[in-house]
């Protein structure tokens, strides 16, 4: 009983800042993602184990990609009802199918780089330990738990009738009816308004809903349940993680902003996300940023969210990127480049007028005499630049710039290769 009561009362001892801080930021990774679960269920005709194939130019999601056809959907196995998924053959252009935990970690990759053995065909998901009866032509890919999350994306390449094509190629079937939990409950929050205390309550549902990875995974799972512990022990301490939470939200924001990967020509960015190897700080930042990231050598994400001087973008202020004809975003990659404007904090696209949001190294981008390229952000077009060449923002309204390298060359994975600066108009 003795040591019953010391356990008790040191589960209910107040944490301090950097245990709280950590223990939360490591939580929210898992959130973030049960969030997305719960939001993407809502839509109409969703269904486990049903692809959903977005037309081409859908933008009702978190920094969307307006340059491949893009296709998605949440697979749940159980220990005897794998999911059997057909990956078309793709040739002449980039495509993946992107396999991810609920954590955010990717699982696999399915392509001609990740899996030049098996580039396409048919590939069982079946959940981690079980030994399902597979067919001789089907390849298993052991998940991390029973639910994971699928992204299909085949490049438009200016040939959005062939992408789409390709896109139905992709077909899914449940060799069976899995039972399937629904995803934990979770208090509706927005990045407008990141989750308290709460994020703390119902931990051992949320933590044993999905296997994580991550091998301090153990250790930042037992500070949490000590947090619950102290929260769960009265109101004065819920009041008091409620209150503390408010710095540590701010500095997780600054952080998944300004430093979560290198800060090279003001841009964020360039850092291996997909699999994080423990590092949750950088883990939860690209979820609470752009959920879904994939892994080094299949992209590599930069994010500017300030100017050359270190001034936040302003919707209202023209912006000029000028890229020497020596350090064309075109030499850098293997597949393709592309950079999109989105709103601050959603990461969503900013409507305008001519619904262009994004360029990438199809779009009809005219050049300068001496082979530079210029391109311009702002309500109107800046001096200089063309029309062709302009991303349309919204006065007065903060915005991100997220620039995206598709199969990025060493040039870019060892950090020599960033976007240029966004340089103000004065």
């Amino acid at each position: 009983m003795a040591g019953f009561q010391a356990s008790t009362a040191a589960a209910q001892t107040r944490p301090d800042d950097k245990t709280l801080a950590d223990s939360y930021v490591y939580l929210l990774g898992r959130g973030l993602v049960i969030r997305q679960e719960h939001l993407d269920a809502k839509a109409p005709g969703f269904a486990y184990n049903q692809i959903k194939y977005n037309p081409l130019g859908s933008a009702d999601f978190v920094n969307p990609n307006f340059d491949v056809a893009y296709l998605e959907a949440w697979f749940a196995v159980d220990d005897h009802t794998p999911v059997i998924l057909e990956v078309p053959k793709v040739e002449g252009r980039y495509y993946t199918a992107q396999l991810l935990d609920e954590w955010g970690e990717v699982i696999a990759n399915i392509n001609e780089r990740a899996f030049p053995s098996r580039p396409y065909g048919k590939f069982a998901l079946v959940k981690p330990g079980s030994r399902p009866q597979l067919p001789p032509d089907v390849v298993p890919i052991a998940l991390h738990s029973s639910k994971a999350k699928f992204l299909g994306r085949v490049e438009i390449k200016g040939d959005p009738e062939g992408a789409l094509k390709l896109q139905k190629q992709f077909l899914v079937h449940s060799a069976g009816t899995p039972s399937i939990a629904p995803p934990p409950d979770m208090p509706e929050f927005d990045n407008n308004a990141l989750i308290g205390a709460a994020l703390f309550d119902h931990l051992e549902e949320r933590l044993g809903s999905a296997l994580d990875v991550a091998p301090n995974a153990a250790r930042m799972q037992q500070q949490a349940r000590s947090i619950a512990a102290y929260i769960a022990s009265g109101k004065a301490a819920r009041d008091d993680i409620d209150a503390r939470l408010v710095q540590v939200v701010r500095a997780f924001e600054t952080y998944a902003l300004t430093k979560s990967a290198p800060n090279r020509n003001h841009w964020v960015g360039g850092a291996a996300a997909g699999n994080y190897l423990g590092n949750y700080w950088l883990r939860t930042s690209v979820n609470y940023a752009g959920i879904w990231a994939n892994t080094a050598d299949e992209v590599l994400y930069f994010v500017a969210t300030k100017d050359s001087e270190e001034r936040p973008l302003d919707g209202s202020q023209q912006y000029v990127m000028h890229f020497p004809a020596d350090r064309l975003p075109d030499a850098v990659v293997d597949a393709y480049w592309s950079v999109i404007l989105v709103g601050v904090p959603d990461y969503r696209v900013v409507p305008n007028a001519l619904q262009r949001y994004n360029f990438n190294n199809h779009s009809a981008l005219q050049k300068e005499a001496d082979g530079s390229l210029k391109i311009g952000v702002g309500p109107q077009p800046p001096a200089g630049v063309p029309q062709s060449n302009w991303i349309p923002s919204a006065q007065g309204k903060p915005f991100s710039l997220t620039f995206r390298t598709y199969v990025p060359k060493d040039s870019v994975i060892r950090g020599d290769w960033q976007p240029v600066p966004v340089a103000r108009v004065p």
